[in-house]
């Protein structure tokens, strides 16, 4: 080593001079080669975009479910002819320092390069930082390249630094202006402002301004006609707030801007199937890949999508939609099919018409939170049998109070008070969990979730593809009848859980995305994962599948029905009649269906099965003829060792207890417990069940065990 640096040293001079001379032709090849570049041309930008956009096909890559350029709208304005709040906001938002730089901002490439930098490395969280002034953004439309190179980079600043040169701030600002995206096929402020609010860009106001500034880095997801909206009003307000702090606007200003009422126009443009699930694909496609990517790739994105079944899906919502209107005050519906095997999203009808604007059809129901009513019970009852319970075992559907706010005498339900009941108002006494779930009974379902913790079935329900349901704490017991908000998408994904005998595979929208000459950009494997105990799974669906077991509620012919085939399925109403509710599956398929109104107002008091079942059936007809057959394998007998686990609902001497007399809910399989009136709700289904006893003559005495 020493000998090494005697040697540099010795040469050090040379070694200088090679090294500077490299270096000045370095520095001279990179000078010539940014001298030669041109300034971009910057007109024609319509017919750019139409030559380079994004197409999206079904899962069989032959149907065309969108063409990004298709019907693509750009009207272009001078400067004068935009709103000056207009010109501000964008400002604001994407380049304050917009006047004062001349092409690029130092502090904002330094900060790019270290973040991109650290994500190549794997050291940050994935994402990667723009830092782009308006006129670097001008530039990357005029390039039209995908590649995140170092030399397409530096060709975008240098280029940024001549465009400075030869236009002004106002012409640049006016080619930004007139290029930015908003959304599908439309593009400029002045599209926009025409198509969003029906005036000119020159008429806008100050909060239809700050609209049009918050939606051009992420049009899809801040569309006013999909699901964020709460996101868009956000980032309205942030642009408003940046105008206020950089003196663009009085606080006065911003205090009517904040608060004006804005009112959208319906979404205008049509030639698109599937658009809920389109605008789905689009939304990951930009959150993955950046808004530029759709726009200048030329990729073919290879879907999920049967476009035969989303059809029928459509056709299907729309009619049962317009029915349940008529019938029972419940104007909007949607459908969700998944492949249980793969993921795979095969129809997503998110409204009865996504161009409706009487029930503001663009808003994707499928998406949205909703109280999912007893459909939410087989998670808890899954958990349940987890814990060492079975199908078999015995739970009293009796009148109960379960707060112990409350006398367990006292049956009311007015806070603080707790004492629920079922649909129709009767009490079915001793049941097992069996009927109880095909019967969808609501106490033995309270009781299930309180043997088994709010936390156990939440944490259960995330694992099969709930992602909605954040903090155990805010949770009650009602959480088992609905009282959490969860999406029909997540619902159908996580019973797909059970029929694929507890293999949850995420949600898939796409298969593969291809460049314009076939090759595979990147391909989306399915990521099987086992979430739940195989047997439990097969209980769930046996019991959603046992006609017997639900004909005392259902009858014996009932839309839950097949004749000749296995299918599994659950509904559920929430109480106050909102939401509508059917999931079902087979092994090959997974169909969630959801009725009522996007406003939230309730329906004709019916329960699901006579709103939603009928227009589920009714698909699902049409998509088992897709499948064949196939019969959910037979669970095994866990070998439980209590009676009350297997059946019996009163002990030796023939006295009746909860089960809380019989097992400790932190240990069911384990010894009796020695004092059960330490369970803080002993007491009160105790008391619930010496009520049923003594009206139906039975004794509740102490048994020996």
């Amino acid at each position: 080593m020493k000998k090494l640096w005697k040697k540099v040293m010795k040469h050090r001079r040379e070694l200088v001079l090679g090294g500077g001379s490299i270096l000045l032709v370095l520095v001279g090849f990179t000078a010539v080669w940014a001298a030669s570049l041109k300034i971009p041309d910057v007109a024609s930008l319509e017919s750019r975009k139409v030559e380079q956009s994004t197409k999206i096909y079904d899962r069989t890559g032959t149907v065309l479910l969108d063409d990004l350029s298709q019907d693509v709208t750009l009207t272009l304005v001078p400067l004068a002819e935009i709103s000056p709040y207009i010109q501000k906001a964008a400002i604001a938002i994407e380049d304050s320092e917009f006047y004062s730089h001349n092409g690029i901002r130092i502090t904002s490439i330094v900060r790019a390069v270290l973040s991109n930098a650290l994500n190549l490395l794997g050291l940050s969280d994935g994402y990667t930082q723009g830092g782009s002034t308006i006129t670097q953004q001008v530039v990357k439309n005029s390039i039209l390249t995908t590649d995140r190179t170092v030399t397409r980079k530096f060709k975008e600043w240098v280029l940024a630094l001549k465009l400075e040169q030869v236009l002004t701030k106002e012409k640049i600002l006016e080619l930004y202006l007139n290029e930015a995206p908003y959304g599908g096929p439309m593009y400029g402020v002045e599209e926009a402002a025409s198509a969003f609010f029906g005036k000119h860009a020159k008429d806008v106001t100050l909060a239809e301004a700050a609209y049009l500034a918050a939606l051009p880095q992420a049009p899809t997801y801040y569309s006013p006609y999909g699901n964020h909206r709460d996101a868009l009003e956000t980032r309205k307000n942030i642009v408003l707030s940046r105008m206020k702090e950089l003196g663009l606007i009085t606080d006065a200003e911003y205090d009517a801007a904040k608060s004006e009422p804005v009112t959208f126009l319906p979404r205008a443009f049509s030639g698109i199937r599937a658009p809920h699930f389109v605008f789905y694909v689009q939304e990951q496609l930009e959150r993955e890949f950046g808004r530029e990517a759709l726009e200048e790739s030329g990729w073919r994105v290879i879907t999920t999508l049967d476009a035969d079944l989303e059809a029928r899906a459509e056709e299907i919502v729309k009619e049962g939609a317009l029915r349940n209107k008529e019938n029972f005050n419940a104007e909007n519906a949607a459908i969700v099919a998944i492949e249980p095997k793969t993921g795979d999203i095969l129809t997503m009808a998110g409204s009865r018409d996504y161009f409706d604007p009487e029930i503001d059809g663009a808003y994707n129901i499928a998406l949205a939170e909703r109280q999912p009513g007893s459909a939410f019970k087989p998670f808890v009852y899954a958990q349940s049998f987890l814990e060492g319970y079975t199908p078999s075992t015995i739970l009293f559907d009796v009148p109960t109070q379960f707060s112990t706010a409350c006398s367990p005498h006292d049956l009311s339900s007015e806070p603080p008070c707790y004492s629920p009941q079922n649909y129709d108002l009767k009490f079915r006494g001793p049941m097992s969990i069996r009927h109880a779930l095909a019967q969808s009974i609501n106490v033995p379902a309270v009781q299930a979730l309180y043997l088994v913790g709010i936390s156990d079935a939440i944490r259960l329900a995330k694992l099969m593809g709930i992602t909605t349901l954040k903090d155990p704490a805010r949770y009650g017991l009602t959480l088992v009848l609905g009282g959490g908000e969860v999406s029909l998408l997540d619902m159908t994904s996580a019973y797909s859980v059970f029929a694929n005998e507890g293999v949850r595979n995420p949600p898939r929208a796409i298969l593969r995305i291809e460049d314009r000459n076939g090759n595979v950009v990147k391909e989306y494997p399915a990521s099987p994962q086992q979430v739940l105990d195989q047997n439990v799974a097969l209980m769930i669906s046996d019991v959603l599948s046992d006609n017997s077991a639900r004909a005392p509620e259902f009858g014996t012919d009932s839309a839950l029905y097949f004749s000749g085939r296995h299918v599994a399925a659950k509904t559920g109403t929430t109480n106050d009649y909102r939401d509508a509710w059917i999931l079902g599956y087979t092994p090959d398929i997974a169909v969630g269906a959801w009725a009522g109104n996007n406003d939230n107002t309730p329906m004709e008091k019916k329960i699901a099965g006579f709103i939603i079942a009928p227009l589920w059936r009714e698909f699902f007809d049409y998509a088992l003829t897709k499948y064949p057959s196939t019969p959910f394998p037979v669970a095994y007998d866990t070998g439980a060792n209590k009676p009350v686990l297997t059946g019996s609902w009163q002990g030796p001497d023939g006295s009746v207890h909860s089960i809380l007399h019989w097992v400790d809910k932190n240990d069911p399989r384990g010894p009796y417990p020695v004092n059960p009136a330490s369970d803080p709700q002993y007491a009160y289904w105790e008391a619930a069940v010496a009520r049923w006893a003594s009206q139906n003559g039975y004794s509740t005495g102490v048994p020996a065990f």
